[in-house]
């Protein structure tokens, strides 16, 4: 099981003062965030995409690429590009760049966005969402097949042999369908036979496996075999040196956003009691110390079916970058290996 992290690159108010970091300051704390994580041997590391005031993230091919240049391993991915909402050509051009300096460690993760401040903002209709990204997804497939593609769609001007350039390094882009709870874009990432990356951002895991079972179903449908049918999860995750000691540290930067997204969308207030029942032996956030968070890791693993990658989202915790960097220390060091040890143990012996 690869192991990584996803950020929002989150602005979030100090705790105990209440004052925000500059951006100059927070977008350098995530760049260390990235090398820590490549120094622990962590797999993968995420960046978002939102056009909001809590987040920087809204072009995570710069930030990606500026990772790209101050580390040696890890992979480097978005989670998620909000295809919908851009053009397929420039995404291309963009991850195919950071493939060339990463020297092949790029990866992109696309799906239609769970926010839609970016619809409006690049003058799109949100009526046309899931048209949308069908027909992006389209395009961007076929940009990876071909260098020169003749295309046409309702949304964007047709390509009529045009060179999409650079090329990446690597053979193919590799590329995941990002989806949250909707039975459709599951299927339709396994009736292309493509990686799916689920956000489990709350309740638990177990509610997600007949989704991930349509996903399968409609891929062997299409005649794509199990190592195409590929599963990652990504959850609310952060370790600490006791269970205790990571729920507190996690809960009021999550308190705070999921307060501020959930006014706008007519959510009730978070609570603590609520926190607590998804950070339980039972809920989905892998949050605690390091045996808990790798005990849930293969819980979840094996309530899905067998899943190849787990990513955490640790930026909603408010904490000073030395607690988040000894957070990804034990991500690496400590839950890590506990959990590829389950997993080569459990290998089948080769013949």
């Amino acid at each position: 099981m690869e192991i990584g992290i996803d950020s929002f690159a989150a602005i979030l108010p100090d705790p105990a003062t209440g004052r925000l970091p500059s951006a100059t300051d927070r977008m350098a704390d995530l760049l260390e965030e990235i090398e820590v994580a490549d120094r622990v041997g962590l797999d993968v590391f995420g960046i978002g995409e939102h056009h909001r005031a809590e987040f920087l993230d809204s072009a995570p091919a710069i930030i990606l690429a500026a990772a790209a240049a101050r580390t040696s391993k890890i992979r480097l991915t978005s989670a998620v590009t909000v295809l919908s909402a851009a053009d397929p050509v420039r995404v291309f051009q963009e991850f195919a760049t950071l493939d060339l300096i990463s020297k092949g460690r790029a990866e992109i993760v696309v799906g239609r966005g769970s926010f839609v401040e970016a619809f409006p903002l690049f003058g799109l209709d949100t009526r046309a969402y899931d048209d949308l990204f069908a027909e992006k997804l389209d395009l961007f497939l076929k940009l990876g097949e071909e260098t020169n593609v003749s295309w046409s769609g309702r949304f964007r001007p047709a390509l009529h042999g045009e060179g999409v350039f650079p090329r990446p390094h690597q053979p193919r882009l590799p590329l995941w369908v990002g989806v949250g709870g909707t039975p459709r874009s599951f299927e339709r990432a396994g009736e292309l036979g493509l990686p799916l990356m689920i956000a489990i951002i709350g309740g638990t895991f177990e509610r997600f496996r007949p989704l991930v079972d349509l996903y399968r179903e409609a891929g062997r449908r299409a005649g794509h075999g199990p190592e195409k049918l590929v599963v990652g999860v990504h959850a609310m995750g952060f370790v600490g040196e006791t269970d205790a000691q990571a729920r507190d540290a996690f809960f009021p930067g999550w308190a705070h956003l999921t307060g501020t997204i959930g006014r706008e969308r007519g959510w009730p207030t978070p609570t603590r009691h609520q926190f607590d029942v998804m950070a339980s032996p039972e809920g989905a956030f892998l949050i605690g110390e390091p045996a808990t968070v790798a005990a849930k890791m293969l819980k979840a693993s094996e309530a899905l079916g067998g899943i190849s990658r787990i990513t955490f989202q640790m930026s909603t915790a408010s904490l000073e970058t030395a607690a988040m960097k000894r957070s990804i220390e034990l991500l690496g060091t400590e839950v890590a290996p506990i959990v590829r040890a389950t997993h080569e143990a459990d290998r089948p012996p080769v013949s």
